[in-house]
């Protein structure tokens, strides 16, 4: 499949801690410990989707810097088109990940200006090209919503956190996604009548609610259904960071290629199972032939 990705790309360090909320320590050895790695949602849908197969277009925006070649270096080492990837940001974007071992996680993200700047780049040669645009929630992915529904070209997008379904700053994307994902972690215990108000808000053909161990809940408009998908019990607490970015990567690339959303929905949570035992927001992908062996 042909993909293109708009979204986030930064330098992350992963950081374990030994409980939240954080003692004060004046200094604390992790030897082996911290990890940094580049990141980012775009970036980490980027690599899951080319692990998996695809041929991404990866549309971003990162600093004139140091870390801006790394991560440069890092999508081309990954098999990523870098063409619509500009240094237009005066510092490439960072985070921080602190975990515990129950898995929950604290991220600190450093945007710099990147919300603040306006993509310039035409994209149309890309998209024209593109099965799905998969354009994450982020200001220079807007302008490639319109165009890629005026080329009539399926659009993906993954609005995280959200707690209330007319969102200022999301409601544009939820307007011209296609296949709508979410996080739970807002609306904890009202996720089915959250997603019985997002589908008739929005015209989404598929909506997904990422319920993390409780599994994922399941909108499909053609058959008009609601259904609850149970996740895969992990008998260690894993690192839980990127695993929504793996589950909607590999959502979209299965169901672009099946039309089966009960299947690729399948298919991604065991995806999504592999990769979060990494200690890593961008590894732990599975290969298409290695997640079919496994099933």
């Amino acid at each position: 499949m042909n993909i293109l990705v708009s979204g986030l790309i930064n330098i992350e360090t992963s950081i374990p801690v030994r409980q939240f909320p954080i003692n004060y320590y004046p200094v604390d050895y992790l030897f082996g410990g911290i990890e940094s790695c580049v990141s980012g949602v775009g970036f980490n849908i980027a690599k899951a989707l080319s692990v998996l197969g695809d041929t991404i277009d990866m549309v971003s925006l990162i600093g004139n810097d140091f870390y801006g070649s790394f991560a440069i270096k890092e999508l081309k080492g990954c098999g990523i088109n870098t063409r619509l990837v500009k240094k237009q940001l005066s510092r490439t974007c960072h985070s921080v990940v602190m975990y515990d071992p129950h898995g929950d996680r604290l991220i600190y993200c450093d945007l710099k200006d990147v919300q603040e700047k306006s993509y310039i780049q035409n994209a149309d040669k890309a998209l024209m090209r593109s099965d799905i645009a998969l354009l994450c929630n982020i200001n220079f992915s807007r302008p490639l919503l319109s165009r890629a529904r005026q080329l009539g070209i399926p659009i993906a997008t993954d609005c995280h956190v959200l707690s209330d379904i007319n969102d200022d700053f999301n409601v544009e994307f939820m307007r011209y996604a296609d296949i709508l994902f979410l996080s739970n972690e807002a609306i904890k215990g009202t996720e089915h009548i959250f997603i019985q108000k997002l589908s008739e808000a929005y015209d989404s053909k598929i909506i997904i609610i990422g319920m993390g161990k409780e599994g994922a809940l399941l909108y499909d408009r053609s058959i008009n259904r609601i259904r609850h998908y149970p996740a895969k019990r992990a008998e260690d607490i894993p690192y839980t960071s990127g695993a929504g970015d793996a589950l909607f990567a590999s959502f979209v690339h299965f169901y672009a290629k099946t039309k089966n959303a009960e299947k690729s929905l399948h298919y991604a949570q065991v995806f999504a199972f592999n990769k979060i035992h990494s200690k890593l927001s961008s590894s732990g992908f599975l290969t298409e032939e290695e997640l079919l062996k496994r099933l």
